[in-house]
């Protein structure tokens, strides 16, 4: 079976770029760059994909989303170096990370890698998309990320590596971890919310109890907000749980709206300009061209000739 590597770029780099202390000749951090293109190394070479497709934030991806809720992904802290010998003042890191993105899709449109981005359209909804794209129906598809949003994707086909972890999480594994299936993933992490991206969810509300006081979240069948708030009316005051979330019902259907990837919020437009990107697109690896930037930027941190062996087995069958 033919196999797809379909990486979350931003959540890729951002890892690579705080750790990595790693200069260029000129003395300017180039971390980001390197641990990204060492972490898609790693990743080819445990996986030998046919084909690797890296999804972008657009800019201002998340212009929808916060229109559901001001309060989206608000409040969390600009990203840093976490380490003390590299002296840059926030305005600069702010700079250097801004190059450092723009000089790695450089490095990227060298290599037989796909290169997809959308203004205003989160990598989340694209990647969603991508992984139900009828081209890749019958691939074995693994999305690299550490993002639990895209657990709802997993499927007979598709499944989520996290690097960090060095962990596969398949269909399987959620039901066996936390008693939801995939399908209703979504659902649940709508009702118990999403700190991380400054999503509230139902007070003293988990992902445990859902599964123990909804079991039917278990089931293949996709279920929706109504069931859960006709399931907890049909028991009264039972339980505080119940009326904490049907008092709830609008954060969770606003949550859910935001959360959900089975249907991805992309317009058709860009949902052609995503077809041509990956139906027309001929993986082609430029080894001198690429030589050329490792040596101007003094990258000796990569193994170049391990990963000149693993690109050009990246080709459509």
């Amino acid at each position: 079976m033919s196999k797809v590597l379909i990486i979350d770029g931003l959540n890729m780099f951002i890892r690579s770029y705080i750790v990595n202390p790693q200069m260029d000749k000129h003395g300017n951090p180039i971390g980001g760059c390197i641990g990204f293109l060492k972490s898609l190394q790693k990743v080819c070479r445990k996986f030998q994909p046919k084909e690797v497709i890296v999804v972008w934030d657009g800019h201002e991806g998340s212009q929808r989303k916060r229109a559901l809720n001001k309060e989206y992904k608000e409040g969390r802290g600009p990203i840093r170096f976490n380490r003390r010998q590299i002296d840059l003042s926030p305005k600069e890191q702010t700079k250097n990370k801004a190059y450092q993105l723009i000089r790695l899709m450089e490095y990227l449109n060298e290599l037989p890698v796909i290169q997809v981005t959308i203004d205003y359209v989160e990598a989340d909804d694209v990647i969603a998309y991508i992984s139900r794209h009828i081209l890749y129906a019958f691939w074995e598809k693994t999305i690299v990320s550490s993002d639990k949003d895209f657990f709802q994707l997993c499927d007979k086909y598709t499944s989520i590596y996290r690097p960090i972890q060095d962990k596969v999480v398949t269909e399987q594994t959620i039901l066996n971890e936390f008693k939801i299936h995939p399908n209703n993933f979504a659902l649940a992490r709508a009702i118990a919310g999403d700190p991380s991206d400054n999503l509230p969810g139902v007070p003293g509300v988990g992902l445990k109890t859902i599964a123990k006081r909804f079991t039917f979240m278990a089931d293949t069948e996709e279920h929706d907000s109504q069931k859960i708030i006709k399931n907890c009316a049909m028991q009264g005051k039972k339980l505080k749980m119940h009326e904490s979330i049907i008092q709830s019902s609008d954060i969770i259907k606003n949550n859910y709206k935001i959360m959900q990837l089975y249907r991805p919020n992309i317009r058709p437009v860009n949902r052609i300009y995503i077809d041509n990107a990956i139906m027309r697109f001929e993986p082609e690896f430029s080894k001198l061209n690429f030589t050329k930037m490792l040596f101007a930027d003094d990258l000796s941190y990569i193994n170049f000739e391990e990963l000149s062996r693993i690109m050009k087995n990246i080709k459509r069958s």
